[in-house]
């Protein structure tokens, strides 16, 4: 259809020049021509005349034809976007069928897969390589049609204009269609060297990431930096034989679309001043011949586009293709109750090889009955952590078979192993997010419930459930109810799910950590009034209980009228919990109005001085020191600099005055002297003088505060509740002293005493739940982390528990405690679940009714540890006394 208005507009230039312009069927000022005349010459009939036209004069007809030439522009580009729109939306779509084709995949590959694959890479195809797939998609087949059909009407017009011209034109484009096309071949086999090459610093840089620790511990760094100079070095030759080549083949395009209109002014030109093509003929030629290079450029860009995303598509089956993926009703979805797993759990003769081809287990055959609890212990090698990771289907068996029952372990789908079968190993791994989401993470089985919406997102959720389809996506709704237990096909209840939380927190000994996370957690006194409330009521209680405790000074409070030895000196200044944290402090500190306070009774040039001799007796202390000592960090204050600036800076500023230093040094100075604390640093700079003169700034900045710094502090008031502040700092209204060591740990345990006197203690410890533990749980040390991964696994109601050294190196003492409350905790929440331990330290195997003790990829004892304490071979004590 779009051809018909293109190939129209291409002879609408002639007939302008040759009618109006020209004046040809215009010989006398009166003469009249038909306007819009539509009629046909056939073969044996003659003309057939369907409209004789509307007559019009010269000028009319001019201004005619040129609004029809505009009609004409308006309709192909009207083509042009309605084709656009439908194909970028078709693209878009694939884009999304195609990358969650690829997620599917990855969710159903074996767990070796990802042994020998780096997450970076897997991301990296699915974000960036699968891209040009979706934006080739809408061209396939609309770019050859239209972009074809363009080259057809240009060349098929230029044609009708002249025989030999449209023979040249015809020529160049099949010279230009054969040579280029060829040419960029290369580009193809460069662009695959650029993308794998890319793949792979992706790949290295994701590790760098993840083992950034390891790096700093052994100064790798250099190295690490060398590794990814010749990588990029490798990629700039790449890219840069790549252009070279690029910009030679578009060189010669170039030429051979500019040889054309040099044939056509000179032979055109010929035939012209010969009088066999009239100069409105030679015009709508060249004119058309200029339609004729883009479409033809972009038919062979399509041509390479077509090819590169044939190469990219190629690789990244290549990828995702596996031998031992999962099917997809392992997978399927499913919101009913599965049913109790059979016992007892059995390995028959189950042999196990790690990547390389290592055997980690030989042929073990194995029973573990209903109900039992069972400790594994490894004499020598790794058998006992394999045959676990079996149990728990993390790895797959070479050989032999993981049977409940008659059932074989991985023929059953995940919607029954995955909540009836619960395994936890040494890896930790927490999603970012809340420490509450991650701790309910496995309960999310199936969408039970869609969330209730009205208006614009109830229309903009029936949108994307269409789109989904479309898509060949799943439409299950992220936020509505999706925690459900093994045994319960009803939505779990808050209160039931709290309750649930807290105690398998109490059980692995994690309820302090939640705690103290809560009270250094911001909480919003809207949603929780009733913590709000306890907050203010509780500054005047711990101010009581410190004094009958005979510790009034384990808290500094924060008075109007005084100065606060605990604080910083911008906090003794601005004498309030900042809205926007540190972006508030700078907006505020560099303000005109916090600069005329701060330099009235010479207070400016006192912290200027006290900067200075901040900065000079860090300096000499940490000049020859670098980075390598331990106090540094503590010693920066507020500038992120090295000691080599803060040198620099000394030197600069020595005998200055304030008004003669320039704005980094003052700056830099006021800075250091701001995030300063006496009884933190103790350098003796802070008098009382000067104590004074800031609780007069203070005042003074309060008098006459504007309204846009009003909205970025919040004055403390010990009558309300500070938004932006802490949990514990709107507890205390003060600072916690430095003075005792243990300071801290004490105010805990008061306002623990007080919230449980109030029956709050469950409320706070949600507060804490609510605490974000960054990518991968990074927040978290490594004991929380170890523990927050035993109590996710013992939160779900299953019949088989597989604990997988989920504790190592941990102290034995703690371990041990862990272990006790574990066991007793399933016994009482499960109803008779079997419970397998892969002990790291074996003297908790009394624990337990049964011990198996793995030697060299088989089964070395079996029995009970009385039993197996009182053998002859004497394996058990061997490993207790070890």
């Amino acid at each position: 259809m779009s051809m018909i208005p293109y190939f129209l507009s291409l002879d609408l230039p002639k007939q302008i020049i040759n009618g109006p312009i020209q004046g040809d069927g215009f010989g006398t000022p009166d003469s009249l021509q038909p306007f819009f005349e539509v009629g046909f010459d056939l073969p044996l009939i003659g003309h057939l005349n369907i409209y004789a036209g509307y007559p019009l004069d010269r000028l009319s007809m001019l201004m005619a034809l040129s609004l029809e030439f505009l009609a004409l522009v308006v309709i192909n580009n009207g083509f042009k976007y309605v084709i656009n729109t439908y194909k970028g939306r078709l693209g878009e779509r694939l884009l999304r069928r195609i990358r969650f084709q690829l997620i599917d995949r990855v969710l159903r590959f074996p767990p070796s897969y990802f042994k020998r694959t780096k997450s970076s890479e897997v991301a990296t195809m699915i974000k960036d390589e699968v891209e040009p797939l979706g934006g080739f998609a809408g061209d396939a087949f609309v770019a050859p049609a239209m972009l074809g059909g363009q080259v057809v009407a240009a060349l098929a017009f230029i044609l009708a204009q002249n025989f030999w011209l449209g023979m040249i034109a015809v020529g160049m484009a099949m010279l230009q269609l054969g040579i280029i096309p060829r040419m960029r071949r290369r580009l193809i086999r460069l662009g695959r060297q650029r993308q794998l090459t890319a793949r792979r610093l992706a790949g290295r840089v994701g590790e760098m990431v993840e083992g950034i620790t390891t790096i700093h511990a052994y100064d790798t760094s250099n190295y690490e930096r060398a590794d990814m100079a010749k990588r990029l070095g490798e990629i700039f030759a790449i890219r840069y034989d790549l252009y070279q080549w690029k910009f030679m083949v578009k060189f010669i395009n170039n030429f051979l679309a500019q040889v054309t209109p040099f044939l056509f002014y000179s032979i055109g030109g010929y035939l012209t001043l010969k009088g066999s093509l009239d100069v409105g003929q030679l015009v709508a030629v060249i004119n058309a011949y200029k339609e004729l290079p883009s479409p033809l450029k972009d038919l062979i860009d399509w041509d390479q586009g077509r090819q590169d995303v044939q190469v990219k598509f190629e690789q990244v089956v290549e990828q995702f293709q596996s031998d031992g993926i999962l099917p997809e009703r392992i997978q399927s979805v499913f919101t009913d109750v599965p049913p109790p797993l059979p016992g007892p759990l059995t390995a028959s003769r189950l042999t196990l090889n790690d990547d390389s081809g290592g055997r980690l287990a030989h042929e073990v055959s194995l029973e573990i009955g209903k109900g039992e609890t069972v400790a594994f212990l490894d004499l020598n090698g790794s058998t006992a952590v394999a045959v676990a990771e079996a149990f728990g289907r993390a790895i797959w068996q070479t050989s032999g078979k993981v049977s409940l029952g008659d059932m074989d372990i991985l023929d059953l789908p995940e919607s029954t192993t995955g909540r009836r079968i619960s395994y936890v190993s040494t890896e930790t791994y927490f999603f970012d997010g809340s420490l509450r989401d991650n701790l309910l993470y496995g309960l999310k089985h199936a969408p039970l419930k869609p969330a209730v919406r009205e208006g614009q997102r109830a229309a903009r959720r029936r949108w994307e459930i269409k789109e989904a389809a479309l898509a060949g996506n799943v439409d299950f709704d992220t936020e509505g109810e999706w925690i459900s237990v093994a045994g319960q096909t009803t939505i779990a209840d808050d209160e039931i799910l709290r309750e649930w939380m807290l105690s398998a927190l109490d059980t692995v000994l994690l309820s302090e950590d939640i705690f103290d996370l809560g009270m250094r957690s911001v909480v919003d006194p809207q949603q929780r009034e009733t913590i709000a409330r306890f907050a203010i009521d509780a500054r005047k209680t711990l101010r009581g209980e410190l004094i009958e405790l005979d510790l009034p000074q384990l808290v500094v409070p924060f008075e109007f009228d005084a100065y606060n030895s605990e604080a910083t000196i911008a906090e003794n200044l601005l004498f309030g919990a900042l809205i926007g944290g540190d972006a508030a402090a700078r907006t505020i500190i560099s303000s005109a109005y916090f600069r005329s306070i701060v330099s009235e009774d010479g207070l400016a040039e006192q912290l200027f001085e006290m900067g200075r001799k901040i900065v000079a007796t860090m300096v000499e202390l940490f000049g020859d020191e670098q980075q390598n000592n331990p106090l540094l960090p503590e010693m920066l204050l507020l500038e992120d600099r090295e000691v080599p600036e803060y040198v620099r800076i000394q030197k600069e500023v020595e005998g200055k005055r304030l008004s003669e230093a320039n704005e980094e040094q003052r700056r830099v100075l006021f800075l250091t002297a701001f995030s300063y604390v006496e009884s933190r640093f103790r350098f003796g700079v802070l008098t009382n003088e000067i104590r004074a003169k800031i609780v007069k700034a203070r005042h003074r900045f309060y008098e006459n505060l504007p309204p846009n710094l009003q909205a970025l502090i919040a004055r403390y008031n010990e009558a309300e509740y500070q938004s932006s502040a802490t949990l514990l700092e709107n507890i205390v209204f003060g600072k916690i002293s430095r003075v005792y060591a243990d300071s801290h740990s004490r105010i805990l345990s008061l306002i623990k005493k007080l919230a449980m006197e109030q029956n709050l203690y469950d409320d706070l410890l949600t507060v804490g739940l609510d605490f974000q533990v960054g990518p991968g749980g990074k927040r978290l040390t490594i004991l929380q982390r170890q523990k927050l991964n035993v109590a996710r696994a013992i939160i779900r109601r299953g019949d088989y528990y597989t604990l997988n050294q989920p504790l190592p190196g941990l102290n034995p003492n703690l371990q041990a405690q862990l272990v006790k409350n574990v066991i007793s905790f399933l016994r009482s929440h499960s109803n008779g679940c079997t419970i397998i331990w892969v002990l790291s330290n074996p003297r908790l195997s009394n624990h337990f009714e049964r011990i198996v003790i793995f030697d060299h990829g088989e089964v070395r004892a079996n029995g009970s540890h009385d039993d197996l304490m009182g053998a002859e071979d004497g394996v058990l004590n061997e490993l207790i006394v070890r």
